[in-house]
């Protein structure tokens, strides 16, 4: 599985805390729990899913006091039922009060992540079919969110704009068609640099078939015209699919042939995992 760098996520967690500690700081922890108190939490799941994000919930505690210990019971990636205790914190109770709330943010969203692109990733198991995401992400948080898929079974499309080339129907309109697109990126980008084009009918992929890419993406097409578009392309592309799929919508899109489902909501509209603190001593 990725790993996530601390020199990418630390200053996402640092402004995360600021933001939250605002200009005068945790106000209500700071005047209600007296400076020598410790506390011994845990972290505990309510709901079913998959975790991811606990290096940040960890984060998030040590740079508000490096004095508290977060001991992982389970990993990123660990299927999680109600009950299932993910960690147990112990240090200093006022930064275990004032590092909860951003502890908790990454934690619950990223695991939400997680569980959305399982409940596909399961789904599909039976073929070949990979669940990609997408650059639908919130804005400061996409290596996280490309972290969080990857731990529910799923796989990552592109970073950004400059790790591929997406030639999608706009770039078409404005080129002057397919060929003249393709030949344009072609002629710009590096050898090691992949090229996709998206197509919405068959007549299009017959099109881009004359001249060739690296992988072709279908888009918003039924499950029977999958199904020839895979037979057309007879494996000389990578073949993706996308259009609004959901857990119930994507086996039979799987089951068309395709080599990858990609999936905007994973990232951009997935529901928290709801993931709690739980008070030992």
């Amino acid at each position: 599985m990725r790993t996530l760098p601390r020199l990418l996520v630390e200053p996402i967690v640092r402004a995360a805390l600021a933001e939250d500690l605002g200009r005068a700081g945790d106000v209500t922890t700071d005047s209600i729990i007296a400076a020598d108190a410790v506390a011994t939490v845990q972290l505990v799941a309510r709901d079913r899913g998959v975790l991811a994000g606990l290096p940040l919930a960890q984060l998030a505690w040590e740079l508000v006091d490096s004095r508290i210990a977060c001991d992982a019971h389970l990993s990123d990636g660990s299927r999680l039922e109600p009950g299932s205790v993910i960690a147990t914190v112990h240090g200093p109770a006022r930064g275990l009060l004032t590092g909860e709330r951003v502890a908790l943010n990454f934690l619950g969203h990223l695991s939400g992540v997680a569980t959305g692109t399982a409940t596909i990733a399961d789904a599909i198991a039976h073929t070949h079919t990979q669940v990609a995401d997408t650059r639908k992400t919130i804005p400061g948080l996409r290596a996280l969110q490309k972290y969080a898929v990857v731990c529910g079974g799923g796989s990552n499309h592109r970073f950004g704009l400059d790790d591929a080339v997406l030639i999608k129907d706009n770039h078409i309109a404005v080129a002057g068609g397919i060929r003249a697109a393709v030949e344009a990126a072609r002629a710009h980008v590096g050898h090691l640099v992949k090229i996709e084009v998206e197509v919405d009918s068959l007549e299009m992929l017959a099109e881009l078939l004359e001249v060739g890419a690296d992988v072709v993406l279908l888009d918003n097409m039924t499950p029977d015209v999958l199904r020839e578009a895979v037979a057309m392309v007879d494996g000389r592309m990578v073949t993706e699919a996308s259009g609004r799929i959901t857990p119930q919508t994507a086996v039979p899109i799987a089951e068309a042939g395709v080599d990858l489902i990609s999936v905007g909501w994973l990232t951009h509209s997935v529901q928290v995992l709801d993931i709690g603190l739980d008070h030992l001593a």
